[in-house]
């Protein structure tokens, strides 16, 4: 019987869409300015999964560089149609909305083709497309109709709900105005559309109430991929609002039919701590839940918590092997800054002038995956100044910084800087970067978690720096879409790390 892990993929990894193609699963995730962009994991049981590669690896497949915080890669949808793998995103406030093709599931990706409307002029204006296609070979790209341009107040843009396009992916062209289909049951923000032939029937599933509390899945049926579709009698299918669970903020589904014939749903949510349960440490994460059939229509059991066992990650780094796939860059490839070869056993980044409040510091780091996560790098500084720092975005980030004989630990949050700093002897220190679960002396646990800043001089003790709430980096607090990125950086000169230890849980 298959084990349902929940998270299913941990950490920073939300919107999941998901194909079963000969027995194997493929799993594909939003990225927004990260890159490598849209990771693609892989299952034949639905318990494990392996990263195996990423949709975007090359320069230009996703115009990421310039994006605003928040923007970039969009949910995907992937799925397997005459033999060819293909996927569909927004590349919101990028290139656009995008076709991405592939023989093999772990790549190489085609550059990205920019679906473009009916006269051939600019994108396709939506967020979230679909790919599906009729018996009779007709492509149909469903979209939620999000109007990311032109909108007089960027936060209160215009939206046109579910819409669909037929197209012809000869030409990347619509081959028809859009044209609106069933968006829900009136909640905000109908998104996420994915498009089914079930059983001879036609099934629209959509999120809908945003992607934060009130965030759930409706579904609707025809007997045509265009409508018109008649909305379930128990709308919304799923949805935590209101309720005790520990996974919140459930919706942006996908459905499968899984091993063993089981019909399951893949779908979004977070993990909020404190005493009402109103920060999520990690943002929005990758779930799994059954689904059942009732007279035609799906029914969604709620997300049951079900962690992995706790992990740990060393990393010694070599000029023979290549940086992992888990490592990502901000707006540019890890690639880009991380020099294995200049000096073996130890991973080098040249500053450029940038920090970590800029939109392109010389980072390369890793996903926060477990609640309780301890992090530590030895770096060597004797030539430069950098560090360890966890991130949300630019605005939003804790650092531990060596270098001119000085460790500093910084918080930049919102605008608001602390620092506190101590002396350093030699080049040379571990730096220390915990998230633990608050103590007693915390009122009410009225926190997601609390960081720990520390360092460790050679051949000296560990000195604590600093002890920071961890409330202002989740996603309630920085309002956003990604999650805890947590990696090395340089400001000044070459810094040279020597090794990489992370360890985590989830009790």
């Amino acid at each position: 019987m298959t084990t349902l892990y929940n998270p299913l993929i941990n950490g920073f990894h939300p919107d999941p869409s998901v194909v079963e193609v000969g027995g194997v699963y493929y799993l594909a995730t939003s990225t927004f300015e990260y890159l490598p962009g849209i990771p693609i994991h892989r299952s034949t049981d639905f318990e494990t999964w392996e990263l195996i590669g990423h949709v975007a690896t090359r320069p230009g497949q996703l115009g990421v560089e310039d994006v605003p915080t928040g923007g970039g890669a969009w949910a995907p949808t992937i799925r397997h149609h005459d033999g060819v793998f293909h996927l569909v995103i927004t590349d919101a406030m990028g290139r656009g909305m995008l076709h991405f093709t592939a023989d093999d599931a772990a790549g190489p990706w085609s550059d990205g083709d920019l679906l473009s409307k009916v006269d051939g002029t600019g994108t396709i204006e939506g967020i979230d497309p679909d790919i599906a296609w009729d018996a009779g070979g007709t492509c149909y790209i469903t979209f939620s109709g999000l109007q990311l341009t032109g909108a007089l107040d960027p936060n209160q843009p215009a939206h046109l709900g579910i819409q669909q396009v037929r197209v012809d992916l000869g030409t990347h062209r619509a081959l028809e105005e859009p044209r609106s289909l069933w968006s829900g049951t009136g909640l905000m923000f109908p998104e996420a559309p994915h498009l089914y032939e079930i059983d001879g029937a036609w099934y629209l599933m959509i999120a809908e109430g945003g992607t934060e509390r009130g965030h759930s899945i409706s579904i609707a049926r025809s007997d045509a991929p265009e409508g018109p579709f008649d909305g379930a009698p128990g709308n919304p299918l799923v949805s935590a609002r209101s309720t005790p669970r520990p996974i919140q903020n459930t919706g942006h589904g996908d459905l499968v039919l899984g091993p063993g014939g089981q019909w399951l749903c893949v779908l979004l949510g977070v993990r909020p701590r404190s005493g009402t349960r109103a920060f999520s440490a990690l943002g929005r994460e990758t779930f799994v839940t059954p689904v059942s059939w009732h007279d035609g229509w799906p029914a969604i059991a709620p997300v049951e918590r079900n962690p992995r066992p706790g992990t740990r990650v060393e990393i010694a780094f070599t000029p023979d092997e290549p940086l992992d796939a888990e490592w990502v860059g901000i707006r540019r490839l890890p690639t880009d800054v991380a020099d294995l070869g200049s000096r073996p056993g130890a991973l080098v980044l040249h500053a450029d002038g940038t920090t970590p409040s800029d939109p392109r510091p010389v980072f390369v780091g890793r996903r926060q995956e477990h609640l309780n996560n301890s992090v530590t790098v030895r770096v060597d500084v004797s030539d430069g100044v950098g560090g360890l720092v966890v991130r949300y975005d630019e605005g939003f980030h804790l650092e531990i910084e060596a270098g001119g004989g000085a460790v500093t630990a910084r918080a930049a949050l919102g605008g608001l800087l602390q620092e506190w700093s101590a002396p350093l002897a030699g080049g040379v220190a571990d730096l220390h970067l915990d998230s633990v679960t608050p103590g007693a002396g915390w009122r009410m646990v009225s926190t997601s978690d609390v960081f720990r800043l520390a360092f460790t001089p050679v051949g000296g003790a560990r000195a604590e720096l600093a002890e920071v709430d961890g409330r202002f980096l989740s996603s309630e607090v920085a309002e956003s879409f990604t999650g805890r990125v947590i990696g090395v950086y340089a400001v000044e000169g070459d810094v040279a790390v020597t090794s990489w230890t992370a360890e985590g849980d989830d009790d």
